[in-house]
């Protein structure tokens, strides 16, 4: 951004504003997101006192309102649909002065954050699940092993319709796309403590109680000598069909595995749901041509998990309880 004229209404209010607190140029260049160029520009045009040069704005206040009102109506809308519904409401402006004050106005156009839908009665039991836990430390979910399955596309490209959304607005309920609970397509389990990550396993077929006692008998085993060799651990996983069938819970009485009580819809609360995120965020210029080769991409990257990130993301159990807590049992950021 090389020109002062390409700032918007609300970078050139935030300079202002850290002008007046003593900013340096340079410094609030890197926190508007613009050059040092630009900054100077706007400064120095605001201490002579003048205007911006060029034609009159077409569209008036009015308008502007008018625009605002139909973005917040439906945020996932396009440019073209917006500028659809603004015309016929009366405003004579292109399709790119549309956009043009949007931008103006603060809206970015991102990808909605994702967040599981909750009914009151999960919330309320998410609610008491945490207050339960959080008292614990580090080290104590430093025991417990968190384990998941994931979807891997060959494709990570399409990330669904977009939002309108201003600076602050990521977690606006207008703004957020609800996640249900993926049908059972899933084709990677994996596992993770604070130290590293257990071996992945490549499901072939649908997931039922026998076919994720297999899972545990030849992957879940020796992820936990690799991870805690004869120490005492729990064990976590979510409610899905598979893992809370009777079967399933024989089979961690028989192995004599204690089991953390874990509230349903709550991948904000895992952490090796971030895990598959940097795994993913890695894996985002490969493109393999088939499922071998992703599978062979799953793994090398999966190889490359330090066990500082690991260590990071357990770390962050007691604020995730805490977040839930201060969100009254509804679904938090992570």
């Amino acid at each position: 951004m090389g020109k002062t004229a390409d700032l918007t209404t609300v970078q050139k209010m935030t300079i202002d504003t850290l002008k007046k607190e003593g900013k340096t140029q340079k410094v609030i260049a890197k926190e508007v997101g613009c050059s040092q160029s630009s900054v100077s520009k706007h400064i120095n045009r605001e201490a002579k006192g003048r205007k911006r040069c060029g034609r009159k704005e077409c569209t008036s206040k009015r308008d502007k309102h008018a625009l605002e009102r139909i973005v917040k109506q439906n945020r996932f809308k396009n440019v073209g649909e917006i500028h659809k519904e603004w015309t016929v409401a009366g405003v004579s402006a292109s399709k790119s002065t549309t956009h043009r004050r949007m931008q103006d106005m603060g809206f970015s156009c991102r990808i909605p954050r994702v967040k599981p839908l909750l009914n009151k009665r999960q919330r309320q039991k998410r609610l008491a699940w945490a207050q339960d836990k959080k008292d614990w430390t580090a080290a104590e979910w430093s025991k417990v092993m968190f384990s998941d399955e994931s979807k891997f596309c060959i494709s990570f490209g399409n990330q669904g319709p977009r939002v309108w959304r201003k600076t602050g607005e990521a977690q606006n309920p207008r703004c957020l796309k609800s996640s249900v609970k993926f049908p059972q397509s899933v084709m990677v389990w994996g596992a993770m403590s604070s130290a590293a990550v257990g071996p992945l396993c490549f499901l072939r077929s649908r997931v039922n109680a026998a076919v994720y006692q297999e899972v545990l008998e030849h992957f879940m085993l020796p992820a936990a000598d690799q991870l805690y060799g004869g120490d005492d651990f729990i064990f976590q996983h979510d409610l899905a069909p598979a893992h809370s069938a009777k079967s399933t819970s024989t089979w961690f009485k028989d192995h004599g595995i204690p089991l953390l009580d874990w509230p349903a819809n709550s991948p904000d609360l895992n952490p090796i749901e971030n895990l598959w995120g940097i795994v993913k965020r890695k894996m985002r210029d490969a493109r393999p041509n088939n499922a071998e080769e992703l599978k062979a991409t799953i793994k090398a990257t999966w190889a490359l998990i330090t066990p500082e990130e690991c260590n990071r993301l357990v770390d962050s159990m007691p604020r995730r309880i805490a977040a839930a807590i201060q969100a009254k049992g509804a679904a938090t950021k992570y």
